[in-house]
């Protein structure tokens, strides 16, 4: 066959023989599954487990956990839960105080305008921005293990609340409102945005039976109640209104808390690779340039939900082009220029700069004092902020109402929320040689959600700006966190004023600017198309999905091409046959080198891949190809061996199975089968390196009906020995296994 290498054949009986010992080489008998356990194992003591009922290990478990609630175990417990106890008697105050300080207020300067402006793409009002900068960030300092994390708004994260919270609550048709509808109006949108916070927080924070957080349910009793919002200056008027918000959101109800019980869901965020990942926030960047574009031009369009919404808006955008304001498009260019600048200065000179420019505090205030003193909004109607209720919004429950409408968002909201966030914090704690625990991560930004979500917050979690500028501006622990909320906690109480006359087309400008580095992760497409094809394929399915359907759909197609991906694989694998690198005891594939040794009437095969529903039919048709069983199909390998001389019919085989990493019930009955045609077939077959997982599996299957446990072996090597030894009259003598 052209293109593989051609192997040698070992010598017969009455040739002599080449092979070559390793210097120093000792050796020893041949090891059985059997042997091994009655030498070095207890096999007693292995299937205790294994037999034990669900119901005892469930009873163990819990006596264990009974054991826990004593002063010790409630100590380790509540270092467990709360990190600060564990970094902060070791922090170094002279060395990293003044760097989490500057890093602190830094990304607190940033927070402000950048709440502001992801609660406008939530399509709630600025200042719930302000709350979910605070609340937020405050819990995870208590509750987080990344050092150099920083939470609060996400554009993904706003961009998916707001295509609910519009679906949920539309704006009426005329759009003229009074300042009671408004008012009335926005309390809902609220209700819907804290109550999928609620509703994402509920799913990421359960304890399972050993102790760990996973996702699940965990909330509330059912039923409907009324939230009280507090709408305290979107109109101006500070009142409260007692409205009716259908948030749904709460896994509060005995049949949601059981299915997600049942499901474990939490599983689903192994599935969220990083091109699926890079691939959502790249398309959903391109979602918030466009639903930004009427903002900037001051063009009061309804916001655009479902599939194809982006090519939808701007259309509409187009249409309406002529309706256009002159002097929002002004401030809008004029933000742009200085922003973006800004935001290149920092990047390339990150090293240079003593702390990052904060571009966007100093856009807020230019045109704050620009609108105020030209009269902008009285003048050529721009829309401005408004004025920011001081204080905090009264704690309340979010409503439970609508759980159908609303249960579709909340599993896309925690997925992406966890997955984000984790990714963050682990490529920091790589690059900064400390651990994070997953389990508290997930606790943690699940009880963020929760618990901000009473005080009417939106969906958050880490977000890649702000934790890039933390970086840069010197943080080193969750303090910084503290003084980021000092900065927010002062503008809530003092400064709010300051930005009544904010227009919001620079909060569109901030908005889009923030997407810089979505947009630059698109660079990283070539990259990838040289390191995996596969992955490329799985990164542009995913963007283009969710451009052209919505954030949602597209999540859900990324995360189900990418397994279709892991699938396609495992059917694509080859099995390999084995020869002796001559002078060693090692067995490598034959096509890799010349000088490998083939032993007439031995075959050694290694089929490198799980074997299950999938892959039994390929599993079976290069079997039989390679044993002479039946006529293989035309994807079964070529056989590696001389061209030249008439191969001797196959007397032993060889199944490595160190690369079946797990058999389900249809492969486990494949091998069975493979064992009884060998045996009619007079192929004396030996199973080498079967993990516990698999040979269970096999042994529940009939395996042992067919096979006696002297042909298991703990390796190849073994296996080849003991073929070796029974191929005796016609091959090398050769018993025993070099160690």
């Amino acid at each position: 066959m052209s293109g593989l290498p051609v192997a040698r054949t070992c010598p017969g009986l009455g040739e002599a023989s080449d092979l070559k010992f390793p210097l120093g080489a000792k050796f020893r008998e041949p090891l059985t599954e059997t042997r091994f356990q009655q030498l070095f194992g207890d096999a007693k003591q292995e299937l205790e487990p294994l037999a034990e009922p669900r119901l005892s290990r469930l009873c163990r478990q819990w006596r264990r956990r009974a054991r826990a609630c004593s002063g010790p175990g409630a100590w380790r417990l509540l270092l467990a839960r709360l990190p600060p106890l564990r970094w902060l008697p070791h922090y170094r105050w002279r060395a990293w105080l003044l760097g989490d300080a500057v890093a602190g207020v830094t990304v607190g300067i940033v927070h402000v305008p950048q709440g502001m402006a992801f609660a406008l793409l939530t399509s709630v009002p600025p200042v719930f921005g302000l709350y979910t900068s605070f609340f937020p960030v405050l819990i995870y300092t208590l509750l987080g293990t990344g050092r150099h994390l920083s939470t609060g708004t996400f554009a993904v994260l706003s961009l998916m609340t707001g295509s609910a919270v519009e679906r949920l609550v539309p704006e009426p048709l005329g759009g003229n409102l009074s300042g009671i509808e408004r008012e009335q109006l926005d309390a809902q949108r609220v209700g819907v945005a804290a109550a999928l916070a609620f509703g994402s927080g509920a799913l990421m924070v359960r304890e399972d039976p050993g102790g760990n957080p996973r996702w699940g349910p965990w909330g509330i009793g059912p039923g409907e109640r009324e939230g009280r919002v507090s709408c305290a200056g979107l109109g101006g008027r500070g009142a409260l209104q007692r409205v009716r918000a259908p948030s749904c959101s709460d896994c509060a109800s005995p049949p949601l808390q059981l299915g997600m019980f049942a499901l474990q869901l939490g599983v689903l965020s192994t599935f969220l690779s990083e091109p699926v990942v890079k691939a959502l926030t790249s398309g959903a960047a391109l979602h918030v340039l466009v639903s930004q574009l009427p903002s900037l031009l001051g063009l009061p369009l309804p916001r655009q939900i479902g599939c194809f919404a982006l090519f939808k808006t701007l259309a509409a955008v187009l249409t309406a082009l002529p309706r256009s304001s002159p002097a929002e498009l002004t401030i809008s260019a004029l933000s742009l220029a200085l922003l973006v600048p800004v935001k290149e200065l920092n990047v390339r000179f990150r090293d240079k700069l003593p702390t990052p420019i904060p571009g966007e505090i100093v856009m807020v205030l230019l045109a704050s004092v620009l609108c105020f003193t030209s009269s902008l909004d009285t003048r050529y109607n721009v829309q401005i902020v408004g004025l920011l209720p001081g204080g905090f919004p009264q704690p309340h429950l979010p409503s439970m109402a609508e759980l159908p409408r609303i249960l579709a968002d909340l599993l896309p909201i925690a997925l992406v929320t966890f997955a984000v966030s984790a990714s963050l914090a682990s490529i920091y704690a790589d690059k900064y040689r400390y651990s994070i625990d997953s389990n508290q991560e997930l606790f943690a930004h699940g009880v963020s959600n929760l618990i901000s979500s009473l005080f009417s917050c939106f969906p958050n979690s880490a977000t890649l700006a702000t934790t890039s500028l933390l970086v840069d501006a010197g943080g080193n622990t969750q303090l910084a966190g503290l003084f980021s909320c000092i900065v927010v906690l002062s503008v809530l109480l003092w400064l709010g004023p300051f930005f009544y006359y904010l227009p919001k087309a620079v909060l569109a400008c901030i908005n889009i600017s923030s997407m810089r580095q979505m947009f630059f992760q698109m660079q990283e497409i070539p990259q990838l198309w040289r390191i995996s094809r596969m992955d490329f394929a799985v990164w542009m399915v995913t963007w283009v999905a969710v451009v052209i359907l919505s954030v949602d759909l597209g999540l859900a197609i990324g995360v189900v091409f990418s397994m279709v991906t892991v699938v396609c694989r495992t059917q694509r694998v080859q099995c390999l046959a084995l020869g002796l690198a001559e002078g060693t005891e090692l067995y490598r594939p034959l096509r890799e080198s010349r000088k490998l040794l083939k032993v007439p009437g031995l075959c050694i095969l290694r089929y490198p891949s799980p074997l299950y529903f999938g892959t039994r039919g390929q599993f079976r048709r290069t079997l039989e190809w390679h044993l002479g069983l039946g006529e293989g199909g035309e994807e079964a390998p070529k056989m590696d061996g001389p061209p030249d001389r008439v191969a001797e019919p196959v007397r032993v085989v060889v199944l490595d199975c160190s690369g079946i990493t797990f058999a389900d019930a249809a492969g486990a009955r494949e091998v069975v089968q493979l064992a009884s045609r060998c045996r009619d077939a007079g192929i004396h077959l030996l199973l080498a390196q079967c993990n516990a997982s698999v040979l269970g599996t096999l042994t529940e299957a009939g395996l042992l009906d067919r096979v006696t446990p002297e042909q298991l072996f703990v390796s190849v090597q073994d296996a080849a020995a003991h073929a070796l030894q029974r191929l005796e009259p016609t091959g090398p003598k050769t018993c025993t296994v070099w160690v």
